[in-house]
């Protein structure tokens, strides 16, 4: 009887179908990136509407605001939600501008790199021979050259402006691209439907882009994914040693580096900025490691 109104208790006590609920959500969670999607929605939403949501003007600053607390502290104040920084600007509205600058400077760049390395990948795979040749040292070389070096140097020479900030990001990407393109052209242009395409009398351009291009575009695509993540840090630390965009523009970087003489006690001006970025750069790996995992034909055959 005693042993009967234990199992009893514990089929109260455990439910299989709450359990199963809660391993279908696990399972859920694990094969669609549902964390990164939000924090990039988030961050995409705020960019875009940052004129619109940000309690004051980025570039407004107030003596008597100089260092204020965020809200959960005695001192600090609804008008400035996580604090001001050490000239009385509102850290909230400089986070919101900041993401916009980001996430502009990361796109435009890493558009223009995925058009001139994904060109570059499908010549020379094509063509082979000297046209590879010459293509592939090329990358070799732009990937011997110290990043950082050839940042501040092209920041001397054309000025710190976003324009600058692009090109330069644009040459960190394009290389990357070249490779592995390359290397998937190699396997597709000896297909049947290649060759079906040149007795057929298509013209080269239209071989490239309709038959060779989409059998690398999953891999353009995890690339990119996967390289936006690298282009927001990178013009975040140019513009922390101030080869970014120029002040006054909000940054996260260049904010990063205006609160890191007053880290004891002004600890929210550096903190608040480098969360951002590190939420935004790992939804983003987190993104480009679901997309590779979904998109590669040879990982989907290990996990079947």
């Amino acid at each position: 009887m005693a042993q009967a109104q234990t199992q009893q208790d514990f089929e109260v006590r455990f439910d299989p179908g709450s359990a199963g609920w809660m391993t279908k959500s696990i399972q859920f969670l694990r094969n669609w990136p549902v964390l990164s999607i939000i924090i990039l929605s988030v961050m995409v939403f705020i960019a875009v509407m940052a004129p619109l949501v940000s309690p004051h003007d980025p570039l407004f600053s107030s003596l008597r605001a100089r260092n204020t607390p965020p809200i959960w502290y005695g001192d600090g104040t609804w008008a400035y939600i996580l604090g001001a920084d050490t000239i009385g600007r509102d850290m909230l509205s400089r986070l919101f501008y900041g993401a916009r600058i980001s996430l502009m400077v990361m796109a435009f760049s890493l558009i223009f790199g995925t058009i001139i390395g994904t060109a570059l990948g499908l010549i020379a795979g094509y063509f082979g021979g000297i046209i590879d040749e010459v293509i592939m040292r090329l990358v070799d070389i732009f990937l011997g050259l110290p990043f950082v070096l050839v940042a501040m140097v092209l920041a001397l020479v054309l000025g710190t402006s976003l324009t600058t900030m692009i090109i330069v990001l644009a040459v960190l990407t394009w290389a990357g691209f070249v490779r592995n393109v390359r290397g998937e052209v190699l396997s597709l242009r000896e297909r049947d439907y290649v060759a079906l395409a040149r007795i057929a009398g298509a013209s080269l351009p239209r071989i490239l882009v309709m038959h060779i291009l989409p059998g690398v575009i999953n891999t353009v695509l995890v690339i990119a994914t996967l390289r936006s993540g690298q282009l927001i840090l990178a013009e975040s630390f140019l513009s922390f040693l101030g080869a970014g965009i120029p002040p006054p523009t909000p940054t996260w970087g260049a904010m990063i580096a205006d609160g890191r003489n007053y880290l004891r006690d002004a600890w929210w001006i550096s903190f608040f900025p480098g969360l951002a970025i590190f939420l935004t750069v790992m939804a983003l790996n987190f993104l480009g490691d679901w997309l590779r995992d979904k998109l590669d034909p040879r990982l989907r055959q290990l996990s079947s």
